[in-house]
């Protein structure tokens, strides 16, 4: 089971943005634990129309495909990453590296359980026209990189560039602006590529 690695991203990532949060109002109606437990409600609720598994398999040797499981990639449950290409192995991430990636997001509040829908999407996966989004991978002392969150840079610990996952993230592993919401979102086709290829949709690398 591989632990240590996702812990390192994400240590310095989320300390400072959970103690700030902890020190803030999060709803005029609902403490934070319950805003906490409603999370990991609207979480459980699409996880378990998934098939789930808890370790992370030896030599990231991952199922691939949209029937692949869900694989949590944090002890705490925070993140779960379902793979559909591996992408490059040869071209892995390393720190500071300029990483482009495509996204199409939806709130897990709007999951229906009963059609697997959701009620509205947003990102870049498909609609060139909302911009392009980068970060540089393990780099947190830059906004633009840590305004990401550590759940989106996480994939890349195990996969290579072009690689193409869904993932399940909570809160406090999304957006930094958002993080005081304690809304989970699932981030379906996301895509990552170097810079030379981040303005085309590019065909996966096959398995």
């Amino acid at each position: 089971m591989i632990i240590t690695p996702f812990r390192m991203l994400c240590t310095g990532a989320v300390a400072g943005l959970l103690a700030t949060f902890m020190l803030s109002s999060c709803s005029d109606s609902k403490s934070y634990a319950e805003l906490l437990t409603d999370e990991m409600h609207a979480v459980n609720t699409f996880l378990a129309n998934q098939n789930v598994i808890l370790e992370i398999p030896a030599d990231n040797d991952f199922q691939v495909g949209p029937d692949a499981p869900f694989y949590r990639l944090d002890e705490e449950g925070n993140i779960y990453m379902q793979v559909l290409s591996k992408g490059d192995p040869e071209m892995m991430a390393e720190d500071d590296d300029l990483i482009y990636f495509r996204f199409t997001r939806s709130s897990l509040y709007t999951y229906d359980p009963d059609n697997g829908t959701f009620d509205s999407s947003w990102g870049n996966s498909e609609n060139l026209s909302v911009g392009s989004a980068s970060f540089r991978f393990n780099n947190y002392t830059l906004s633009s990189s840590s305004q990401w969150g550590a759940g989106l840079q996480a994939p890349l610990i195990y996969l290579g560039m072009f690689s193409r996952v869904n993932l399940v993230i909570k809160s406090q592993y999304g957006l930094s602006s958002e993080i005081s919401q304690v809304v989970p979102f699932y981030y379906y086709d996301v895509r990552y590529f170097p810079p030379a290829s981040s303005g085309e949709f590019e065909d996966e690398l096959s398995d």
